[in-house]
């Protein structure tokens, strides 16, 4: 019998956490087609890091337009939050990235959501062209 946590979930073999963590590295490198074709094949598609971080976090940080859209079209969580109150929305925000700022509200992100919420990013660093965004869209 596979040895299991406190509440009752398998343990998972160094192997499993190795290959679990090679998707966010998928994500950070923009592998969309790698990453998309993983998460067709069981991965969880809201998979999180030990920060919180989800793949859609990931890739709306790391500017991959392609892999956000394809997450979105899997059902990703727009509104998870990370451990560090950010949603993909204030990252995409942060970024300056328009067009996956506008994925995400389209598929409904919350910008308000969050402790470093989209628009506290905005009034942080003064980003008025993405407060045009965001108040166009809320």
């Amino acid at each position: 019998m596979a040895d299991a946590t406190q509440d009752g979930a398998p343990e998972l073999t160094d192997e499993q956490i190795e290959f679990l963590n090679s998707m966010f590295d998928l994500a950070r490198a923009g592998r969309t087609e790698e990453l998309l074709e993983f998460i067709d094949q069981g991965i969880p598609v809201n998979l999180t890091n030990a920060k919180g971080d989800s793949l859609l976090i990931l890739a709306a940080y790391n500017d991959h337009a392609d892999m956000v859209r394809g997450l979105l079209e899997r059902d990703a969580d727009v509104d998870r939050l990370n451990d560090r109150g950010q949603t993909a929305v204030s990252c995409a925000v942060f970024r300056q990235n328009e067009e996956i700022a506008r994925l995400l509200l389209d598929a409904g992100a919350d910008p308000h959501l969050g402790g470093q919420n989209a628009f506290a990013v905005v009034e942080m660093f003064g980003l008025d062209s993405m407060r045009e965004l965001l108040q166009a869209r809320s």
